[in-house]
Parts: C-alpha cells; sequence; structure tokens
C-alpha cells in the first residue's frame, strides 16, 4: 500500500474515457486494436498499473519540498497553505511617487506592497478560468501552487478542483533549444508511465480537452529561448483549446500578455496564513505534544520581531524562519545575521536551488559587489526618507556605481542590472510602471546599517536620526553588525548624546529627584535600576492623576519605561517591581477616577505597597498615610458617595506624591518638556536595545555606561 490507492480510479477513469472516445473515432482504435488482440483483462490491468505509476511519479517529483538546506524532504500537501489571488486590476495606478509614498504612510504598515482587501481563494480561480497566468514575486509560491493544484486534480471529486483532467507539468526552465515541441514533451511523461499507445493516447487526450496543462516558469526560460517558447506556447494552445493551462510567471518578468490568459497576482501571505503555514510546518506528533507551532507564532507576534515578521509574509522566507526556529526555538540572538542570511537566499541560494541559470550580465558582478550597490541605493532612500524610486534614478545610480569601481564590469549596464535584480532576484520591484522600492523595508534597513557601519557613519548615524523611530531598526542591526570592532563606539555615542538630552532642565530635575530618592537604599539591585523603578512611579502618578488621560492609554504610556527598568537589570527579582510599577499606575488610575467605583484597585494598590516598601528601591518611603486614605476612599466607593469620593480622591494624589517626596510641578510637563523628557527616555531605551543586540561589546564600556545610566548630568 502506498496511500496513493484512492486517487488512482479517478484518473483510470478519465484515461478509459480518452481510449473509448479514440475507439469511436479510427476504425483502427486503441480499444479495438487492444480487443483484437484478445488482451480482455489485461488491458485493464495495463491501464491501472499505468495509472498508479503516474501518480507515484508525480508525487514523488512534484509533490515534495526540499528547500534551503532541509535535511529530509516535507509532503507538499502537509505543509501547504491557502493562497490568495489579487486581480488583475489591483496593479494600482498613481499620478505621481509622492502619492505612493501617502499610500505607504497612510496604511500604517510595514509592507511596502500596496495589500488589497478583495482577494480569492487561488484553487477556486483555478477551478473558474480555463487560462490562468499567476504571477508573483521570487519565492512567493508559485511553483508549489501550480504543484498543488496537479495533486487536487487526481483527487477528482473529493478535491477541490474541479474538473477531471489529467495533470502534465512542464518546467519551463529545461526549454534550452530553440525548437520546442510541447506534444512530445507530454507524450514522454505518459511514455515513462507506461500509458498504452503513449502517442495515440496523448493526441486524443488533447483532441478531446482531458488535459490540465501546468506551465511552470516562463521567466525562468533562457533569454535566447524567450520568444520560441512563447510562440510554441501560444500555437499549442490554440491549437488545442479545450484543455485547461495554468501557467506561472515572476511579475517583473512578465511582459507578454497571452491573450486567452487570465492574469492574476499570488498575494503576499497575511497573518491567518503565516500562522496556518506554521502550524502546518510543525505537525509532527513531538512538535504538537510541545506546543512548538504556537510558541513559534507568538514569538514571531512579539514587537521586538516585527520586522521578522515582515520577512514571514513571504512563503520561501516564512519557510527559512521556520527552519531557524526549528534550529534554535528562536529566530536569532543577532537579528543582522538573520536578515543577512535572508538576503543572501534572495540574492543566490534560490535562483541556485531552483537550478536557474544566471544571464550573463552577472559575469564579473559578484554577489558581495553587488550587495556593496544595493546598501548605496538603500541608505541613499531612506536617509531621504524616499522608499520608492524612480526608474530613472535607480539606472543612473547604478551607472554611478559601476564606472567609479575600478572591479566592477564596465560592459554591463545599468538597464540591464536593474532588470536582473528586478526579474531573477526580486530584491528591487517594480510597485507601478517605472518606480520601484526594496522588496522589504527589513531588507532596506539591514542595507542602510550595512552602508552606515562599512563608511564609518556611525557617529553622524546618533547625531542626526537617535530619536528618530524610523531609524530604530537600523541602530539595533548596526549594533550587531560591529563584529570585527565591537559595538563600543556606537553606544559610547550613544550614551554622550543622551547625557546631552538630560541637560533639559525638567529632565535634570526629575533624574535628581530619583537619585536622591534611591541613593544608598537598602534593596539589592543596581543603582539604575532603582532610579529606573523611581522614573516609572513618577511617571506613572503623572498619568494616573491626569484626569484627561483615558484609562485605556495608561498602561501604554509607561510601558517604554518599564522597559528600561528591565533591561539595566540582570537580576530576576526586577521583573517583580516592573509589574508593581505596572500595576500602581493602572490601579491608581483607577480608583482616583470618579467614574470606577470600584473597591479592587484599591485592595490591589495597599497590598502592592507593602511589596513596594520592602524592596528597599527608596531611601525613605512611608505609605501608612497613604494607606489609610485609600481605606477611607474604599469606604466613601462602598457608599457610592460621590461628594466623599471626590474629597478624598484628593488627599490621595496628595498623600501619594509625599510618600515619594514628589511635587505636582515636578511630574507636571507642557508640550515642550514632555517632548524632551520623551525624547531622553527614548534614547535611553534604544541604547539598551542595542546592548543586546550587539555581537560583541567591552565589559569595561559596559560597566563605565551603566553606572551613568538615568544619574543627572554633572553642571
Amino acid at each position: 500500500m502506498t496511500g496513493l490507492e484512492p486517487f488512482v480510479a479517478p484518473l483510470v477513469s478519465i484515461m478509459l474515457d480518452v481510449l473509448k472516445d479514440s475507439g469511436k473515432k479510427e476504425s483502427e482504435g486503441l480499444i479495438a486494436r487492444l480487443m483484437n488482440r484478445d488482451v480482455g483483462k489485461d488491458f485493464q490491468d495495463v491501464v491501472f498499473k499505468a495509472a498508479g505509476q503516474y501518480i507515484k511519479s508525480y508525487t514523488k517529483r512534484h509533490g515534495e519540498l526540499k528547500v534551503l538546506g532541509m535535511r529530509d524532504p516535507v509532503k507538499l500537501d502537509d505543509v501547504f497553505t491557502t493562497v490568495q489571488l489579487l486581480g488583475e486590476d489591483e496593479v494600482q495606478q498613481f499620478a505621481t511617487i509622492d502619492d505612493l509614498e501617502k499610500l505607504y504612510r497612510k496604511a500604517d504598515q510595514r509592507l511596502l506592497r500596496y495589500r488589497s482587501k478583495e482577494r480569492q481563494d487561488g484553487i477556486t480561480v483555478a477551478s473558474q478560468k480555463q487560462f490562468l497566468m499567476v504571477l508573483g514575486a521570487p519565492g512567493a509560491g508559485k511553483s508549489t501552487f501550480l504543484r498543488k493544484i496537479g495533486l487536487e486534480s487526481f483527487k477528482g471529486k473529493k478535491g477541490n478542483f474541479k474538473h477531471q483532467a489529467i495533470p502534465v507539468l512542464l518546467e519551463l526552465k529545461k526549454f534550452t533549444e530553440s525548437k520546442i515541441d510541447l506534444k512530445a514533451l507530454i507524450e514522454a511523461e505518459f511514455t515513462t508511465c507506461g500509458f498504452p499507445k503513449p502517442k495515440e493516447f496523448t493526441e486524443s487526450a488533447l483532441e478531446k480537452g482531458k488535459l490540465l496543462i501546468l506551465l511552470d516558469g516562463l521567466d525562468e526560460v533562457p533569454s535566447a529561448n524567450v520568444n520560441s517558447v512563447i510562440d510554441a506556447i501560444q500555437d499549442f494552445v490554440d491549437r488545442y483549446d479545450k484543455n485547461r493551462y495554468i501557467a506561472s510567471c515572476r511579475t517583473a518578468a512578465y511582459r507578454y500578455n497571452f491573450k486567452r490568459f487570465s492574469d492574476v497576482i499570488l498575494s503576499e501571505f497575511d497573518d491567518e496564513q503565516i500562522q496556518q503555514f506554521i502550524n502546518n510546518w510543525f505537525r509532527s506528533e513531538e512538535d504538537k505534544q510541545a506546543g512548538t507551532a504556537a510558541l513559534c507564532w507568538e514569538l514571531l507576534k512579539r514587537d521586538e520581531n516585527k520586522a521578522a515578521k515582515e520577512l514571514a509574509h513571504s512563503p520561501i522566507l516564512l519557510t527559512f524562519l521556520c527552519l531557524t526556529y526549528d534550529k534554535s526555538q528562536t529566530f536569532a540572538n543577532n537579528r543582522s545575521g538573520l536578515y543577512k542570511k535572508a538576503l543572501r537566499i534572495l540574492l543566490e541560494e534560490w535562483a541556485a536551488e531552483k537550478r536557474i541559470m544566471r544571464q550573463a550580465i552577472y559575469e564579473g558582478l559578484s554577489v558581495e559587489l553587488e550587495e556593496v550597490l544595493l546598501s548605496e541605493i538603500a541608505c541613499e532612500g531612506f536617509e531621504a526618507d524616499r522608499l520608492f524610486i524612480p526608474q530613472s534614478q535607480l539606472v543612473e545610480r547604478i551607472k554611478k556605481f559601476l564606472s567609479s569601481n575600478l572591479n566592477a564590469p564596465k560592459q554591463l549596464s545599468g538597464e540591464q542590472v536593474l532588470d536582473a535584480i528586478a526579474i531573477q532576484q526580486g530584491i528591487l520591484v517594480e510597485r507601478v510602471e517605472d518606480v520601484y522600492s526594496l522588496s522589504h523595508l527589513t531588507l532596506q534597513e539591514y542595507l542602510t546599517a550595512r552602508y552606515i557601519y562599512a563608511h564609518g557613519q556611525v557617529s553622524q548615524m546618533v547625531e542626526k536620526y537617535l530619536t528618530d523611530e524610523r531609524w530604530r531598526e537600523v541602530f539595533l542591526l548596526t549594533s550587531g553588525l560591529m563584529v570585527d570592532r565591537g559595538s563600543d563606539e556606537l553606544l559610547l555615542e550613544m550614551h554622550k548624546t543622551a547625557k546631552q538630552y538630560a541637560r533639559h532642565p525638567k529632565v535634570k530635575a526629575l533624574l535628581q529627584w530619583a537619585d536622591k530618592v534611591t541613593a544608598g537604599s537598602s534593596g539589592n539591585f543596581k543603582p539604575a535600576a532603582k532610579r529606573a523603578v523611581a522614573i516609572g512611579i513618577a511617571r506613572a502618578i503623572h498619568i494616573a492623576i491626569d484626569s484627561n488621560r483615558a484609562f485605556r492609554d495608561i498602561a501604554k504610556g509607561i510601558v517604554r519605561y518599564i522597559a528600561i527598568d528591565r533591561a539595566i537589570a540582570i537580576d530576576r527579582a526586577i521583573a517583580t517591581i516592573a509589574a508593581i510599577d505596572r500595576a500602581i499606575a493602572k490601579d491608581i488610575a483607577i480608583a482616583i477616577t470618579i467614574e470606577t467605583l470600584s473597591t479592587r484597585p484599591i485592595a490591589r494598590i495597599i497590598a502592592r505597597d507593602n511589596k513596594l516598601e520592602k524592596s528597599g528601591i527608596f531611601t525613605e518611603l512611608e505609605l501608612s498615610q497613604f494607606t489609610n486614605q485609600l481605606q477611607d476612599l474604599k469606604s466613601a466607593e462602598e457608599e457610592s458617595n460621590i461628594t466623599l469620593i471626590n474629597k478624598v480622591a484628593e488627599l490621595v494624589k496628595s498623600a501619594y506624591l509625599e510618600a515619594f517626596h514628589l511635587t505636582e510641578e515636578l511630574i507636571t510637563y507642557n508640550d515642550e518638556e514632555s517632548q524632551a523628557l520623551n525624547k531622553y527616555l527614548y534614547s535611553i531605551d534604544i541604547l539598551l536595545k542595542c546592548k543586546k543586540e550587539a555581537a560583541r561589546l567591552s565589559p569595561a564600556t559596559w560597566d563605565a555606561i551603566e553606572a551613568e545610566l538615568l544619574l543627572p548630568p554633572h553642571d
């Protein structure tokens, strides 16, 4: 038993129908000739055997995936994720490149491609369209989709493909001769599997429209043969137009509108498809028991992995991420290493795995040299805050690069290089006519970081962009790239700039308070961690007593400052303090908000204040008066006495400020002061994250930085 037996019967039915029809037309048709030889049951055995062999051959050749260095192949059916197709009208036309920039920013997402809500199930569309051209980026899953359609057709009425037809998959990259005989290639598929009278069978099947012909990879045809292949396909489709045809091609390479074909675009995966793919990938019993798929998906959704998640919208890069997670149960300790590998997959590994012949223009243009070129393009656009680049500008940039590099091949033209990068690799993508962008914002950020580090522009980056959140990923990637010299230079420059932000009078006053109330305290925590908790509590109190803030914004408002605490402290106990801080902000806000009549937050505050006193973070912390006021507030709320609640709530605010030696003036900010404080705290936050990303960092450098974190600057 091979597991393929249920698929044999539908195929046998089609084959017998083809043979029967052939017998009707010819007095010496296939069945007639076979019956005259009195084969009887032997004839049925031949058909069944041929059908079984054909399904086995197709499944072996096209029903398994083994890519990117996988140890073992996986069944396509096991990992296939429902694909979505976009219609022909999804190629958006914009009046100017500025319109495209505005559309991206309005969408507020990292994906650079316009994402339409009008999607259709891929197999459903394939069932509806007799002639279908499937377009998509490299690694988008075009070949996998065609192979899946073939597998579905074997299932007959039990499958999702709604037509009874024999699938024949032809890989167009093998069309290396100028003369193409499609019928002979189809006949060869049947001959190999022992079909009776394969030449006559092929002709009859074509005449009767019993074949599903899958033409995979029009873009992979050697350039010298493209025109002859297109002509051969067009003529063949016109001659045998009762059959069904599905072809595939990379979007950037598609310049030929097959007159009968409906063009559709293979959409990038959405979150639901990503999760489905991960669930399918980690489907072994061991993974099910360990909950590997759920853990992988939850990790990918974390904010710190949003750039990696952007890559996951591409099936080939999602496969890479699953392989990475399978090996280490994480995506990467160093994200720059992860993105470097993803870039190399697109630059060379994917084409090599598919055995695609590189065009002659690549002779002399090494992958390393191409990375340098792409880094220049990426950084120039990123610094100008331009994500989309006119074709003319790109061509000029490429020409300039080639002419200024002694070792760059001089015979190449800018147009040729751009076409090759767009068509064969998909790194640069034509979003609308004559307008390009990098395929992923993540790759643009990585290439920008690579350029910054390679050209010694770290200090300039810090000076210009330290508090620009758009550059956040670039800072983190740069830190990870600094392996040779270490990240010391970057972190020292960031710390130096952060200290300049701390000179703002309001920021300086808050830091002086935090140092004063925690210096010399008994708690067994690092001084910087104590100061971080103090600042977090001050901010929490400010948020809580600001009646104009909605409750839902409170947690969001302090998450950044809690992250500072977590990053500084190695001690596990700091996580507990962070939880106390977060809870205080929420509960105080509820307790002193008149509209919220609930005693539960008050009870939680009392319990947590006791823990906070015992932590020893503050030098002097006397919360007994505040606790008494909270008890009074609790009684007032139980009585629903609004007048009393108003009165006691004010006392609660005053008592809490007094307990921490705070004044309302110290934690009240106008817009300019608030921006200054946010800028300073953001710079500390990104500094700590860069420390975490560093592949190499001197302990002495970090000890010196940490000792001064969140301290007021010296006059």
